[in-house]
């Protein structure tokens, strides 16, 4: 049954006759003897007769007033919650990020997430590269992704990217490391070192291989771990040295090192699809990732 007849059949109900429904429908006297009539066709059974000059409701009628009383009532509950949803953060918000991001921000973020009742936000860690974000943002709502700062960016025509931070990558050294007394490292002066890596196509790795063709340094790879905290301890045990993100490295474990007259970094940026911040919940969530990603360039290793 049309909703807009069952609501002319309720005013008509309300207020008693053809003329009164109009007035509070805004509409004309026979655009309402028209919807009663359509209703009456739509049913099969008459809801309306003659009363004097004006109608009155059948059995029938009033049967199907009661329920039309539910069923309005229901729609109404239904728009009041999608309004609250249009204009507060609340709802159910699928967020992917990298695992070194998540180190970095996700335990603050929680606590930010915390502060907006009604808003719940699933979390899932994903070892991403570049080239898997396009099919990530067709799963979740909001992906925290990386890439080298040198890199091409993300096509802005069919995705929305928020900047988060640049992150610096320094060299991570063993504790009683040749170079550990150095301020910052010569790229030349690390030719000749074993290093360890992530994962071919990883933005690490981007960084690593750019900067060997910008410097002619040639690193020699002989681990890949994609897990830094693994990496960490390698480096701690002698294994090697490693390019690690500034922010969460562990100095207690390693010497962390700058690279000298070289801006080695990586962007970490929040993608969606276009118009997903239209979404409250989804906003929210992108303004407490910016916040947090502010805190922790400001504080970093906290």
């Amino acid at each position: 049954m049309d909703i807009g007849r069952l609501r002319t059949l309720r005013e008509f109900a309300d207020r008693g006759s053809v003329t009164a429904a109009a007035a509070a429908l805004h509409c004309t006297p026979s655009a309402v003897s028209q919807q009663l009539r359509a209703l009456q066709a739509e049913v099969g059974l008459a809801l309306t007769e003659p009363a004097g000059r004006g109608l009155r409701l059948t059995d029938a009628g009033r049967a199907l007033v009661a329920r039309a009383d539910e069923v309005l009532a229901a729609l109404d509950r239904a728009e009041a919650e999608l309004d609250s949803y249009r204009s507060a953060p609340r709802g159910r918000v699928r967020l992917a990020v990298f695992p070194s991001a998540a180190l970095l921000l996700l335990p603050g973020l929680l606590t930010r997430f915390a502060e907006h009742e009604g808003l719940e936000v699933d979390v899932r860690d994903v070892d991403m590269t570049p080239a898997d974000v396009p099919s990530l943002v067709a799963d979740f709502d909001v992906v925290v992704t990386h890439r080298d700062e040198h890199a091409a960016p993300f096509d802005s025509e069919r995705l929305e990217v928020v900047h988060l931070l640049r992150e610096p990558l320094d060299v991570a050294l063993p504790p009683r490391h040749r170079l550990g007394q150095r301020d910052q490292v010569e790229p030349s002066e690390l030719a000749g070192e074993q290093w360890i890596s992530v994962d071919v196509g990883f933005p690490v790795d981007d960084v690593l291989h750019s900067l060997a063709v910008r410097t002619g340094v040639r690193p020699s790879v002989v681990h890949r771990i994609n897990d830094f905290r693994v990496t960490e301890a390698l480096v701690a045990a002698g294994h090697g040295i490693a390019l690690l993100p500034r922010y969460t490295v562990d100095t207690r474990r390693v010497l962390r090192r700058p690279l000298a007259g070289i801006r080695a970094a990586r962007q970490v940026e929040a993608v969606s699809r276009p118009g997903a911040v239209t979404r409250p919940a989804v906003a929210a969530v992108l303004q407490a990732l910016r916040a947090e990603a502010v805190s922790a360039a400001h504080n970093p290793n906290q």
